[in-house]
Protein backbone atom coordinates (compact mmCIF):
# COMPACT_ATOMS: atom_id res chain seq x y z
CA UNK A 1 0.00 0.00 0.00
CA UNK A 2 3.06 2.81 1.14
CA UNK A 3 4.68 1.43 -2.01
CA UNK A 4 1.52 2.08 -4.36
CA UNK A 5 0.94 5.96 -2.62
CA UNK A 6 5.05 6.49 -2.78
CA UNK A 7 4.38 5.70 -6.86
CA UNK A 8 1.28 7.64 -7.62
CA UNK A 9 3.03 10.79 -5.67
CA UNK A 10 5.34 11.38 -8.16
CA UNK A 11 2.62 11.21 -10.96
CA UNK A 12 2.00 14.06 -13.27
CA UNK A 13 -1.43 14.95 -15.11
CA UNK A 14 0.58 17.35 -17.63
CA UNK A 15 0.13 17.69 -20.24
CA UNK A 16 -3.42 17.26 -19.64
CA UNK A 17 -5.47 19.85 -17.90
CA UNK A 18 -4.06 19.99 -14.28
CA UNK A 19 -5.98 22.30 -11.41
CA UNK A 20 -5.91 21.81 -7.63
CA UNK A 21 -8.57 19.94 -7.57
CA UNK A 22 -7.69 17.58 -10.30
CA UNK A 23 -5.36 14.37 -9.35
CA UNK A 24 -3.14 12.04 -11.94
CA UNK A 25 -4.73 8.94 -10.20
CA UNK A 26 -7.55 8.13 -7.74
CA UNK A 27 -8.37 5.16 -5.17
CA UNK A 28 -9.88 3.27 -7.85
CA UNK A 29 -6.48 2.41 -9.18
CA UNK A 30 -5.02 1.90 -6.14
CA UNK A 31 -8.10 -0.82 -5.19
CA UNK A 32 -7.29 -2.07 -8.75
CA UNK A 33 -3.67 -2.70 -8.50
CA UNK A 34 -4.00 -4.22 -4.74
CA UNK A 35 -7.82 -6.07 -5.96
CA UNK A 36 -5.05 -7.68 -8.97
CA UNK A 37 -1.50 -8.16 -7.30
CA UNK A 38 -1.78 -12.12 -7.12
CA UNK A 39 -2.72 -12.42 -11.26
CA UNK A 40 0.02 -9.68 -11.79
CA UNK A 41 2.92 -11.45 -10.07
CA UNK A 42 1.92 -14.36 -12.02
CA UNK A 43 1.99 -12.76 -16.15
CA UNK A 44 4.50 -13.55 -18.44
CA UNK A 45 5.45 -11.04 -20.70
CA UNK A 46 3.00 -9.39 -22.88
CA UNK A 47 -0.06 -10.76 -20.86
CA UNK A 48 -1.44 -7.62 -19.35
CA UNK A 49 -3.67 -5.02 -20.54
CA UNK A 50 -4.50 -1.87 -19.35
CA UNK A 51 -7.52 -0.10 -21.26
CA UNK A 52 -8.33 3.93 -19.41
CA UNK A 53 -5.47 4.45 -17.91
CA UNK A 54 -5.70 8.23 -17.53
CA UNK A 55 -2.42 9.02 -16.49
CA UNK A 56 -0.08 5.98 -16.21
CA UNK A 57 -0.89 4.84 -12.82
CA UNK A 58 -1.98 1.35 -13.92
CA UNK A 59 0.43 1.08 -16.50
CA UNK A 60 3.14 1.75 -14.15
CA UNK A 61 1.97 1.02 -10.93
CA UNK A 62 2.06 -2.28 -12.76
CA UNK A 63 5.42 -2.50 -14.24
CA UNK A 64 7.26 -0.69 -11.40
CA UNK A 65 5.88 -2.92 -8.39
CA UNK A 66 5.17 -5.86 -10.00
CA UNK A 67 7.58 -6.13 -12.89
CA UNK A 68 5.17 -6.70 -15.46
CA UNK A 69 6.36 -5.97 -18.50
CA UNK A 70 5.12 -6.14 -22.38
CA UNK A 71 1.88 -4.32 -20.55
CA UNK A 72 -0.07 -3.22 -23.99
CA UNK A 73 -2.25 0.10 -23.14
CA UNK A 74 -5.46 1.62 -24.76
CA UNK A 75 -6.36 5.51 -24.29
CA UNK A 76 -8.91 6.98 -25.98
CA UNK A 77 -7.60 10.28 -25.16
CA UNK A 78 -4.41 11.57 -26.96
CA UNK A 79 -3.54 13.50 -23.42
CA UNK A 80 -3.59 10.44 -21.00
CA UNK A 81 -1.41 8.93 -23.78
CA UNK A 82 1.28 12.04 -23.67
CA UNK A 83 0.52 11.82 -19.75
CA UNK A 84 1.35 8.66 -19.27
CA UNK A 85 4.64 9.12 -21.57
CA UNK A 86 5.76 11.76 -19.52
CA UNK A 87 5.15 9.84 -16.20
CA UNK A 88 6.96 6.64 -17.74
CA UNK A 89 9.97 8.91 -18.83
CA UNK A 90 10.28 10.33 -15.48
CA UNK A 91 10.12 6.76 -13.26
CA UNK A 92 12.66 5.30 -16.34
CA UNK A 93 9.55 2.82 -17.36
CA UNK A 94 9.50 3.62 -21.16
CA UNK A 95 10.18 0.62 -22.24
CA UNK A 96 7.76 -0.91 -20.00
CA UNK A 97 4.38 -0.23 -22.59
CA UNK A 98 3.10 0.03 -26.10
CA UNK A 99 0.00 2.25 -27.21
CA UNK A 100 -2.92 0.34 -28.95
CA UNK A 101 -6.36 0.94 -30.48
CA UNK A 102 -8.87 -0.75 -29.21
CA UNK A 103 -8.26 -3.94 -31.60
CA UNK A 104 -7.32 -7.20 -31.83
CA UNK A 105 -3.56 -6.19 -31.58
CA UNK A 106 -4.14 -4.77 -28.30
CA UNK A 107 -5.72 -7.60 -26.67
CA UNK A 108 -4.74 -10.67 -28.38
CA UNK A 109 -2.95 -13.20 -25.75
CA UNK A 110 -4.06 -11.22 -22.82
CA UNK A 111 -4.77 -13.05 -19.85
CA UNK A 112 -5.43 -10.01 -17.51
CA UNK A 113 -6.86 -6.20 -18.30
CA UNK A 114 -6.92 -3.61 -15.51
CA UNK A 115 -9.70 -1.10 -16.87
CA UNK A 116 -10.61 2.44 -15.17
CA UNK A 117 -14.41 2.46 -16.14
CA UNK A 118 -15.47 4.73 -18.95
CA UNK A 119 -18.25 7.15 -18.11
CA UNK A 120 -20.34 5.86 -20.69
CA UNK A 121 -22.06 2.62 -21.05
CA UNK A 122 -21.56 2.33 -24.44
CA UNK A 123 -17.89 2.72 -24.24
CA UNK A 124 -18.01 0.35 -21.49
CA UNK A 125 -20.02 -2.46 -24.15
CA UNK A 126 -17.75 -1.81 -27.11
CA UNK A 127 -14.36 -2.39 -24.68
CA UNK A 128 -15.81 -5.72 -22.75
CA UNK A 129 -16.89 -6.99 -26.63
CA UNK A 130 -13.76 -6.90 -27.55
CA UNK A 131 -11.76 -8.11 -24.30
CA UNK A 132 -13.94 -10.82 -25.00
CA UNK A 133 -13.62 -11.28 -28.43
CA UNK A 134 -9.89 -11.20 -28.95
CA UNK A 135 -8.34 -11.79 -25.45
CA UNK A 136 -7.02 -15.03 -24.31
CA UNK A 137 -10.67 -17.46 -23.32
CA UNK A 138 -9.38 -17.38 -19.33
CA UNK A 139 -9.07 -14.05 -19.31
CA UNK A 140 -9.22 -12.01 -16.03
CA UNK A 141 -11.07 -8.27 -16.26
CA UNK A 142 -10.50 -5.90 -13.19
CA UNK A 143 -12.85 -3.00 -13.92
CA UNK A 144 -12.58 -0.27 -11.45
CA UNK A 145 -14.01 3.42 -10.42
CA UNK A 146 -15.69 5.72 -7.97
CA UNK A 147 -18.58 4.64 -6.45
CA UNK A 148 -20.58 7.94 -7.03
CA UNK A 149 -19.51 7.38 -10.90
CA UNK A 150 -20.82 3.50 -10.97
CA UNK A 151 -24.17 1.51 -11.48
CA UNK A 152 -25.73 -1.30 -11.61
CA UNK A 153 -26.17 -1.18 -15.18
CA UNK A 154 -22.32 -1.64 -15.50
CA UNK A 155 -22.70 -5.04 -13.97
CA UNK A 156 -25.26 -6.07 -16.76
CA UNK A 157 -23.03 -4.36 -19.55
CA UNK A 158 -20.41 -6.72 -18.40
CA UNK A 159 -22.78 -9.38 -18.13
CA UNK A 160 -23.06 -9.21 -21.57
CA UNK A 161 -19.36 -10.34 -22.76
CA UNK A 162 -18.85 -12.70 -19.92
CA UNK A 163 -20.59 -15.28 -17.83
CA UNK A 164 -19.76 -14.23 -14.56
CA UNK A 165 -19.40 -10.52 -13.29
CA UNK A 166 -19.00 -9.93 -9.31
CA UNK A 167 -18.43 -6.44 -7.43
CA UNK A 168 -16.00 -6.49 -4.83
CA UNK A 169 -15.87 -4.61 -1.15
CA UNK A 170 -15.84 -0.41 -1.48
CA UNK A 171 -12.19 1.21 -0.30
CA UNK A 172 -12.33 4.75 0.05
CA UNK A 173 -15.09 5.11 -2.02
CA UNK A 174 -14.08 2.92 -4.95
CA UNK A 175 -14.85 -0.05 -5.98
CA UNK A 176 -13.68 -3.00 -8.57
CA UNK A 177 -15.96 -5.40 -10.46
CA UNK A 178 -14.52 -8.54 -11.73
CA UNK A 179 -15.64 -10.74 -14.90
CA UNK A 180 -14.71 -14.40 -15.62
CA UNK A 181 -16.06 -16.48 -18.88
CA UNK A 182 -15.78 -14.77 -21.83
CA UNK A 183 -18.48 -14.87 -24.32
CA UNK A 184 -18.02 -12.69 -27.76
CA UNK A 185 -21.21 -11.53 -29.27
CA UNK A 186 -21.79 -12.62 -32.45
CA UNK A 187 -21.94 -9.25 -34.34
CA UNK A 188 -19.40 -6.07 -32.91
CA UNK A 189 -21.61 -3.99 -31.13
CA UNK A 190 -19.71 -1.08 -32.76
CA UNK A 191 -19.18 0.94 -34.82
CA UNK A 192 -23.14 1.70 -34.98
CA UNK A 193 -25.29 4.77 -37.33
CA UNK A 194 -28.29 6.56 -37.01
CA UNK A 195 -29.98 9.15 -38.90
CA UNK A 196 -31.62 12.46 -38.17
CA UNK A 197 -34.45 14.58 -39.84
CA UNK A 198 -32.40 17.85 -39.82
CA UNK A 199 -29.33 16.11 -41.55
CA UNK A 200 -29.06 14.70 -45.25
CA UNK A 201 -26.17 11.86 -44.08
CA UNK A 202 -26.30 9.56 -41.18
CA UNK A 203 -23.92 9.62 -38.59
CA UNK A 204 -21.56 6.35 -37.12
CA UNK A 205 -20.32 6.53 -33.54
CA UNK A 206 -17.83 4.16 -31.82
CA UNK A 207 -18.72 3.57 -27.99
CA UNK A 208 -16.33 6.26 -26.45
CA UNK A 209 -17.48 9.10 -29.46
CA UNK A 210 -19.34 11.78 -27.38
CA UNK A 211 -22.94 11.48 -27.83
CA UNK A 212 -23.17 9.02 -30.13
CA UNK A 213 -23.90 8.58 -33.65
CA UNK A 214 -27.25 11.39 -32.94
CA UNK A 215 -27.21 15.05 -33.48
CA UNK A 216 -26.49 16.48 -29.86
CA UNK A 217 -28.97 20.18 -29.17
CA UNK A 218 -25.83 22.26 -29.03
CA UNK A 219 -24.76 21.24 -32.30
CA UNK A 220 -28.16 21.61 -33.61
CA UNK A 221 -28.69 25.13 -32.88
CA UNK A 222 -25.25 25.92 -34.12
CA UNK A 223 -26.05 24.14 -37.62
CA UNK A 224 -29.47 26.53 -37.47
CA UNK A 225 -27.09 29.44 -37.05
CA UNK A 226 -25.06 28.88 -40.56
CA UNK A 227 -28.24 28.04 -42.34
CA UNK A 228 -29.30 32.04 -41.88
CA UNK A 229 -25.64 33.50 -41.52
CA UNK A 230 -23.13 31.52 -43.33
CA UNK A 231 -19.88 33.00 -43.68
CA UNK A 232 -17.75 33.14 -46.79
CA UNK A 233 -15.16 30.78 -45.54
CA UNK A 234 -12.71 28.79 -47.59
CA UNK A 235 -10.87 26.74 -44.98
CA UNK A 236 -13.20 25.42 -41.92
CA UNK A 237 -12.41 23.68 -38.86
CA UNK A 238 -14.58 21.66 -36.21
CA UNK A 239 -12.66 21.57 -33.08
CA UNK A 240 -13.47 18.66 -30.85
CA UNK A 241 -15.33 16.62 -33.80
CA UNK A 242 -16.76 13.88 -32.28
CA UNK A 243 -19.23 11.77 -34.80
CA UNK A 244 -18.18 14.76 -37.20
CA UNK A 245 -21.40 16.23 -37.70
CA UNK A 246 -20.01 19.50 -37.88
CA UNK A 247 -17.26 19.22 -40.34
CA UNK A 248 -19.79 17.14 -43.02
CA UNK A 249 -22.39 19.33 -42.57
CA UNK A 250 -20.14 22.09 -43.35
CA UNK A 251 -18.17 20.42 -46.04
CA UNK A 252 -21.53 19.53 -47.81
CA UNK A 253 -22.93 23.03 -47.63
CA UNK A 254 -19.02 24.58 -48.78
CA UNK A 255 -18.31 22.59 -51.57
CA UNK A 256 -15.47 24.81 -52.56
CA UNK A 257 -14.26 24.42 -48.90
CA UNK A 258 -11.33 22.78 -47.39
CA UNK A 259 -12.60 21.30 -44.13
CA UNK A 260 -10.34 20.08 -41.25
CA UNK A 261 -11.86 18.22 -38.66
CA UNK A 262 -9.65 17.50 -35.19
CA UNK A 263 -9.87 15.67 -31.76
CA UNK A 264 -7.87 14.20 -28.76
CA UNK A 265 -10.12 11.09 -28.70
CA UNK A 266 -9.33 8.21 -31.23
CA UNK A 267 -13.22 7.14 -31.05
CA UNK A 268 -14.09 10.30 -32.45
CA UNK A 269 -11.51 10.34 -34.84
CA UNK A 270 -12.47 7.13 -36.25
CA UNK A 271 -16.08 8.03 -35.95
CA UNK A 272 -15.83 11.43 -37.99
CA UNK A 273 -13.61 9.64 -40.88
CA UNK A 274 -16.52 6.78 -41.45
CA UNK A 275 -19.56 9.58 -41.52
CA UNK A 276 -17.44 11.51 -44.09
CA UNK A 277 -16.62 8.62 -46.43
CA UNK A 278 -20.11 7.72 -45.92
CA UNK A 279 -21.22 11.27 -46.93
CA UNK A 280 -18.63 11.62 -49.60
CA UNK A 281 -16.92 14.14 -48.97
CA UNK A 282 -13.85 12.09 -46.72
CA UNK A 283 -11.33 13.71 -49.78
CA UNK A 284 -12.04 17.50 -48.58
CA UNK A 285 -11.95 16.76 -44.43
CA UNK A 286 -8.19 16.14 -42.77
CA UNK A 287 -9.16 14.34 -39.54
CA UNK A 288 -6.73 14.68 -37.19
CA UNK A 289 -6.15 13.00 -33.66
CA UNK A 290 -4.36 16.21 -32.07
CA UNK A 291 -4.53 18.63 -29.08
CA UNK A 292 -6.59 21.12 -29.73
CA UNK A 293 -5.74 23.23 -32.95
CA UNK A 294 -2.14 21.95 -32.95
CA UNK A 295 -2.60 20.53 -36.56
CA UNK A 296 -4.01 23.50 -37.43
CA UNK A 297 -1.13 26.18 -39.26
CA UNK A 298 -0.76 29.78 -37.53
CA UNK A 299 -4.21 31.81 -39.35
CA UNK A 300 -5.10 29.07 -41.45
CA UNK A 301 -8.92 29.07 -40.42
CA UNK A 302 -11.11 31.26 -41.80
CA UNK A 303 -14.01 29.80 -39.74
CA UNK A 304 -13.58 27.29 -36.55
CA UNK A 305 -16.81 25.40 -35.06
CA UNK A 306 -16.88 24.63 -31.83
CA UNK A 307 -18.82 22.71 -29.18
CA UNK A 308 -16.78 22.23 -26.39
CA UNK A 309 -16.79 19.68 -23.82
CA UNK A 310 -17.33 20.93 -20.21
CA UNK A 311 -15.66 18.21 -18.13
CA UNK A 312 -12.32 16.48 -17.55
CA UNK A 313 -13.08 12.46 -17.02
CA UNK A 314 -15.46 12.14 -14.79
CA UNK A 315 -15.18 15.96 -13.49
CA UNK A 316 -17.20 18.60 -14.76
CA UNK A 317 -14.58 21.59 -15.18
CA UNK A 318 -14.94 24.76 -17.62
CA UNK A 319 -11.32 24.47 -17.89
CA UNK A 320 -11.13 22.17 -21.16
CA UNK A 321 -13.33 24.40 -22.92
CA UNK A 322 -10.99 27.80 -21.74
CA UNK A 323 -7.91 26.19 -22.74
CA UNK A 324 -9.84 25.49 -26.73
CA UNK A 325 -10.80 28.50 -27.08
CA UNK A 326 -7.47 30.68 -26.49
CA UNK A 327 -6.19 27.78 -29.01
CA UNK A 328 -8.47 29.40 -31.72
CA UNK A 329 -6.92 32.50 -31.37
CA UNK A 330 -3.64 31.40 -32.80
CA UNK A 331 -5.11 29.08 -35.57
CA UNK A 332 -7.77 31.89 -37.09
CA UNK A 333 -6.73 33.98 -39.98
CA UNK A 334 -6.91 37.97 -39.74
CA UNK A 335 -10.71 38.93 -39.87
CA UNK A 336 -11.63 35.02 -39.23
CA UNK A 337 -14.24 34.19 -36.93
CA UNK A 338 -14.87 31.60 -34.16
CA UNK A 339 -18.63 29.94 -33.92
CA UNK A 340 -19.39 28.64 -30.74
CA UNK A 341 -22.00 26.46 -28.59
CA UNK A 342 -22.14 26.36 -25.22
CA UNK A 343 -24.56 25.54 -22.12
CA UNK A 344 -25.26 29.22 -20.95
CA UNK A 345 -25.07 29.12 -17.71
CA UNK A 346 -21.01 28.46 -18.15
CA UNK A 347 -21.09 32.09 -19.24
CA UNK A 348 -17.84 31.71 -21.99
CA UNK A 349 -18.74 35.35 -23.86
CA UNK A 350 -16.36 37.51 -21.59
CA UNK A 351 -13.73 34.99 -22.74
CA UNK A 352 -14.15 34.96 -26.27
CA UNK A 353 -14.22 38.39 -26.57
CA UNK A 354 -10.98 39.13 -24.80
CA UNK A 355 -9.39 36.16 -26.95
CA UNK A 356 -10.27 36.47 -30.24
CA UNK A 357 -12.27 39.73 -30.46
CA UNK A 358 -15.69 41.79 -31.16
CA UNK A 359 -18.47 39.42 -30.36
CA UNK A 360 -22.28 39.03 -31.11
CA UNK A 361 -24.72 36.47 -29.85
CA UNK A 362 -26.35 34.34 -32.75
CA UNK A 363 -28.73 32.38 -30.66
CA UNK A 364 -30.41 31.08 -27.39
CA UNK A 365 -32.91 28.91 -25.93
CA UNK A 366 -33.64 27.26 -23.07
CA UNK A 367 -30.25 25.80 -22.75
CA UNK A 368 -27.51 26.59 -25.19
CA UNK A 369 -26.20 29.94 -26.41
CA UNK A 370 -24.36 30.37 -30.46
CA UNK A 371 -21.84 32.93 -30.59
CA UNK A 372 -19.79 34.56 -33.53
CA UNK A 373 -16.75 36.16 -32.66
CA UNK A 374 -14.26 38.11 -35.50
CA UNK A 375 -10.64 37.35 -34.98
CA UNK A 376 -8.62 41.40 -34.49
CA UNK A 377 -7.28 42.00 -37.89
Amino acid sequence: MEAIEALFAQLSREPDLDAPELQAHDSADTLLLRTAAAELNELGDGELVVIGDRHGALTLGAASLFGVSGIRTHQDPLLGERALARNAEHLGLADSYTNHLLDERLLEGARVVLMQLPRGLDALDEIADAIARYAAPGVRVFAGGRVKHMTRAMNEVLGRSFTEVQAGLGWRKARVLTANGARALETAPFPRWASDPDLNFELAAFGATFGGPTLDHGSRLLLATLAKDRPQARRIVDLGCGNGVLAVATALANPGAEVMATDQSSAAVAATSLTATRAGVEDRIAVHRADGTEAIPDGWADLILLNPPFHSGSTVHTGVAHRLIRSCARALAPGGELRIVFNSSLGYRPLVERTIGPTQQLARDRTFTVLAAQQWE
